[in-house]
């Protein structure tokens, strides 16, 4: 295939220039009936893209024509058998990886750390999730992937798993030994789904992990949006024949897809896909050279401490991302996020998380050399502020702990519940999450027991003022459990 092709895009233009006239949705009619301020601001050029599945322009659901060569191409520059794309984010993509391939009681092993939209489709699908351990780095307070160790015990004591669900390469960048985990869970016979949510980039340079599908993993919901340039919420959910029907995947997709798809976001996926498949290598060395100085750089302040790969020891961190650059602020005295709000308030410098001993920076080809001077600028800047402080207390790291499972998380969230407190909740069975977002995992989940260190865990995050949700209640003051019958 000729990677040089945006047949989306080019029929979406196409169409644009001729300006039929629209008894169709969206009602704004090219941006005619839209409130001139954001019309202004936008532009009537994207606006005139905004459009319907109408015939010319083909059908995410059933494509034939532009779009289906469009996942034709994306199929082929990921090295996948199928591409399917999402304008629902990968959350849906992931949702969509796990209901195609279990259902009602079916056990599927799931590192402990995944997304929330992970765990939301084991509650669709009523599943069975048997939990397995990542290892947890204890200087930067963060988990890692699966060893390969871990996962052969989870397969030997589980061979009637129906799936393995990996993430390849974490929040943090750091990638398991796919290719031989792959290979250990297809000698069972059960299939590995990859969340790669941050990992779009991998495939296109041979400096970062392998892909999901160079390392021949079955399923992969990749975000290409995150690193790849495409539009915020467009994803592609990435397929390989064999354990898997691509069909079946295709209809499970459509079932969670809304029927007004967003064509900006396709033709995003488009041209992003051949920027990917054309200059991916060399746009991405340019980002690897920019986080590479950046992170000599930053190890150079005083008490600050960038993740790399000399934190790589074992198969559970067996490759790393350098673009993903992550600061161990703890030593200056102060939390994460009290770094991220400085930053924000005294530097207009947005990151992309903080938690309450990190900040996260995402770098990429869309940065320059001056935005990197401007992060390691403000940082030395507020290392030399709290100078004073650097040394004088032992920071602990802790992670949120691993509680046990005791109900199926289907069977607790539908269970009769009801209201307590938080701090009163020791030894009850949660009916809903509990997470820091981001990145998303969930500290408590439906059918877990809480526990004193979980609930520790929580309010030290609140009181640091970090993005906890998840419960009806916004304050996290009162969770909802399951009733207890007498």
């Amino acid at each position: 295939m000729n990677q040089n092709e945006t047949p989306l895009f080019d029929t979406l233009l196409s169409h644009a220039e001729r300006k039929p006239i629209q008894f169709h949705i969206p009602g704004h009619k090219h941006g005619r009936g839209m409130e001139n301020r954001f019309r202004s601001f936008v532009g009537d050029a994207a606006l005139s893209l905004d459009l319907i599945n109408i015939a010319p322009l083909d059908d995410l659901h059933h494509p034939t024509g532009a779009i289906k060569r469009a996942q034709e191409l994306a199929a082929e520059a990921f090295g996948a058998d199928y591409t399917y794309f999402s304008v629902q984010g990968t959350s849906t993509a992931i949702i969509a990886m796990v209901l195609a391939t279990v259902g009602p009681g079916d056990k599927i092993l799931v590192p402990r750390n995944v997304h929330k939209s992970v765990l939301t489709a084991i509650i669709l699908a009523d599943a069975r999730p048997i939990f397995l351990h990542p290892e947890v780095d204890s200087k930067f307070g963060i988990s890692h992937g699966l060893s390969v160790e871990c996962v052969a015990e989870g397969l030997a004591a589980n061979p009637d798993a129906r799936a393995l669900v990996v993430i390849n390469p974490t929040y943090f960048g750091i990638s398991a030994d796919l290719s031989r985990i792959v290979d250990v869970a297809h000698s069972y016979g059960v299939p590995v789904l990859v969340d790669e949510a941050h990992g779009v980039h991998t495939g296109f340079h041979s400096s970062l992990p392998l892909s999901a599908m160079q390392a021949g993993a079955d399923m992969a919901a990749t975000s290409v949006h995150k690193l790849g340039g495409s539009m915020t919420g467009s994803s592609v959910l990435n397929v390989r024949e064999g354990m898997i029907d691509p069909r079946h995947v295709q209809v499970v997709m459509s079932m969670l897809t809304t029927t007004s798809t967003s064509y900006l976001l396709l033709a995003s996926l488009d041209v992003a896909r051949k920027e990917l498949a054309e200059n991916g290598h060399d746009r991405i060395s340019y980002a690897i050279d920019l986080a590479l100085t950046a992170r000599a750089r930053i190890n150079a302040i005083p008490g600050l401490t960038c993740l790399d790969e000399s934190r790589l020891n074992s198969s559970a961190a067996f490759a790393f991302d350098p673009t993903k650059l992550t600061v161990s602020v703890k030593d200056l005295g102060v939390t994460g996020y009290d770094v991220e709000r400085m930053l924000r308030e005294n530097y207009n410098i947005e990151v992309e998380l903080s938690d309450l001993y990190n900040i996260l920076c995402i770098v990429s080809w869309g940065d320059t050399q001056a935005d990197i001077d401007a992060l390691v600028s403000a940082l030395v800047q507020i290392a030399d502020a709290y100078r004073d402080r650097q040394g004088k207390r032992e920071v602990v790291v802790r992670v949120p702990p691993m509680p046990s499972l005791t109900m199926s998380p289907r069977s607790a969230f539908y269970a009769q519940t009801e209201v307590v407190a938080l701090s009163e909740s020791v030894g009850r069975t949660m009916a809903e999450m509990i997470m820091v977002y981001p990145p998303g995992i969930p500290v408590l989940l439906p059918g877990e027991v809480v526990t004193q260190e979980s609930i520790d865990y929580i309010e030290e995050n609140l009181r640091a003022g970090l993005p906890v949700q998840g419960p009806d209640d916004p304050e996290i003051r009162y969770i909802k459990v399951v009733r207890n019958e007498s």
